[in-house]
């Protein structure tokens, strides 16, 4: 092999590795200061020294597609193979899309503002053209001879296209903002209380402004080993702000005033396999661990017991019902539950009979009072996209005629606990603009009931639990999380975890229970929760003007 050749191979391994350093960000395993460097490599790993747009463009779209193969591997433990690896590669490789297009805009504003080299270099006329230049080939001579200003500017840019790209992601054909880049720091819950004001697209933009100051500074200190001053230069003022951030969240955190009254519930978590839930014949064997496991729940006494999403498909018997009333009864416990709901339609209006995956709320005496509609439907796992034009689709993911999504959010007031709350169920606490709408001025805490049974036991828990945790800072309440397979437990208005584990076991995914005292009564009404995405569509807004901006100086 010629050394031209292995450097086009050095390249796109370096793409690859790019991608796997962003994936190892999240869970598993996590390692929330990856992030911090990962854009920042990703940029390095793909620049092109001329004005080869459509390499630096496949580059990012390897490092990329490598990420969300990485990342979204629990896709493969869905119980219908032929879907789940069918949905694993299609989501990767569309969601490839997104940091290539990223890598293409970042390099495109280099060039314009002149941090980057615009002209082709001296490898351009062999075969393969750019692809032969070692990666960041050129950027040291250019950067040291970038005024500060400049350099700033372009990092703000990069930000601001990464959240602008991600707030795309959140809405595009109904949206998948799963693993945000800000979510990887849910566990630095100082950095992350800047998402009160800004939402997970704060978290990011910090995370993305850093890193490619830290890439540019790096780079300038490889090249220019003898001018010690010049590396610092970039990094100076995101670094400053890092620690402002960082500082001003921990003093917020420090004034926190003790809650109020606190809230006692009940999780039950029967960790069913999915097969089961889809045998059914064995929904008595289902109801019947479930209702075991709430016998011995409200021996406790808890004020409110939770049943995860989809706790008995099919929703429940005459018999089963009254079983679980008489227990509810019984213990004096108001009770939300996960179920199947078939509505029979109106023929007057030509609306046929449909079916909702709804959350239940009982009252003390047993009487359902409220219940929830689910509005987000998860694709080839509660609907088939196209399936009445498209038959063929039902043999990857035969789930039937699958859901129709529900109105709204819905208010679930317990007045003998003076207390009220909102359901989201499944991944829709992924949504931060869905989860803010589900807040009112006296919402004490959010409910999220879900079923990650669909994974097995892999990291789709921990990432859900992980997503959930920044809209509990986002909107200055508890989170309360009821999961089928773990992860059950409850999440602070600061973003913290608790009760991860049920019954102190240390396999989160076992069955079991855990009651959990919730803290209620705290200030709540953030800028995020009144105002909503502002930083972001600011971003948005901010990102398509520098595109316009650069075509213009194009012409």
């Amino acid at each position: 092999m010629t050394l031209p050749h292995r450097f086009v191979i050095l390249r796109w391994m370096l793409a690859a590795v790019a991608g796997a350093v962003w994936a190892c960000a999240f869970p598993s395993p996590g390692i929330a200061g990856l992030a911090w460097v990962a854009p920042g490599i990703l940029l390095w790993a793909t620049h092109t020294p001329g004005p080869d747009r459509g390499l630096c463009f496949r580059l990012g779209y390897v490092a990329g597609a490598t990420h969300y193969l990485l990342s979204l591997s629990w896709l493969r433990h869905i119980p219908f193979p032929a879907g789940a690896y069918a949905g694993w590669f299609a989501l990767s490789f569309f969601l490839a899309l997104l940091p290539a297009a990223w890598v293409l805009m970042c390099w495109s504003f280099a060039r314009r503002l002149g941090v980057a080299g615009a002209g082709a270099d001296a490898t351009s006329g062999l075969r393969g053209g750019n692809s032969l230049a070692l990666p960041g080939q050129g950027l040291g001579e250019t950067m040291a001879g970038s005024r500060w200003v400049t350099l700033n500017l372009w990092f703000l840019l990069c930000a601001v296209s990464w959240v602008a790209l991600e707030m795309l992601v959140a809405r595009l054909f109904g949206g998948f903002p799963w693993n945000l880049l800000g979510t990887s720091q849910h566990r630095m819950t100082p950095v992350i209380q800047i998402a009160s004001a800004t939402g997970v697209y704060g978290v990011s933009f910090l995370v993305v402004w850093f890193s490619t100051s830290l890439m540019t500074a790096l780079v300038l200190l490889v090249r220019h080993p003898d001018r010690p001053g010049l590396w610092r230069r970039p990094l100076v003022f995101p670094a400053l702000i890092v620690v402002a951030v960082t500082g001003g969240g921990t003093l917020g955190m420090v004034g926190d005033a003790p809650p109020a009254r606190r809230l006692n519930v009940a999780l039950v978590q029967p960790s069913i396999a999915q097969t089961m839930i889809f045998d059914a014949d064995a929904g008595p064997q289902r109801f019947e661990t479930l209702l075991r496991l709430t016998e011995q729940a409200v021996t406790t006494r808890p004020d409110l017991v939770l049943w995860p999403e989809a706790s008995l498909p099919g929703g429940l018997s005459r018999e089963q019902f009254e079983r679980l009333v008489d227990v509810v009864k019984r213990a004096g416990v108001w009770m939300i539950f996960g179920a199947d709901e078939p509505d029979e339609g109106d023929p007057a209006t030509g609306v046929g009979p449909r079916s909702y995956n709804s959350a239940f709320l009982l009252n003390p005496q047993g009487e359902v009072v409220n219940s929830y509609r689910k509005q987000r439907l998860v694709m080839f796992g509660e609907y088939i996209p196209f399936g009445r034009w498209l038959p063929f689709l039902q043999r990857l993911a035969p789930i039937g005629d699958g859901f129709h999504p529900g109105p709204g959010p819905v208010t679930f007031g317990l007045p003998s606990l003076d207390v009220r709350t909102s359901v989201l169920i499944c991944f829709e606490d992924n949504f931060p603009h869905q989860a803010r709408q589900h807040v009112g001025p006296d919402t004490d805490f959010l409910v999220n009931i879900t079923n990650d049974a669909w994974f097995g036991e892999s990291a789709a828990q921990w990432q859900h639990h992980a997503n959930a945790s920044l809209r509990a800072v986002e909107n200055g309440l508890p989170l309360v999380r009821c999961s089928n397979n773990g992860i059950s437990g409850w999440i602070d208005r600061r973003g913290r975890m608790h009760s991860a584990r049920i019954s102190g076991n240390r396999d989160a995914y076992a069955a079991g229970f855990e009651v959990v005292s919730v803290p209620l009564g705290l200030p709540q009404l953030t800028f995020y929760h009144r105002f909503g995405d502002v930083f972001g569509w600011a971003c948005v807004a901010a990102a398509l003007l520098a595109l316009g901006w650069q075509a213009r100086r194009a012409h």
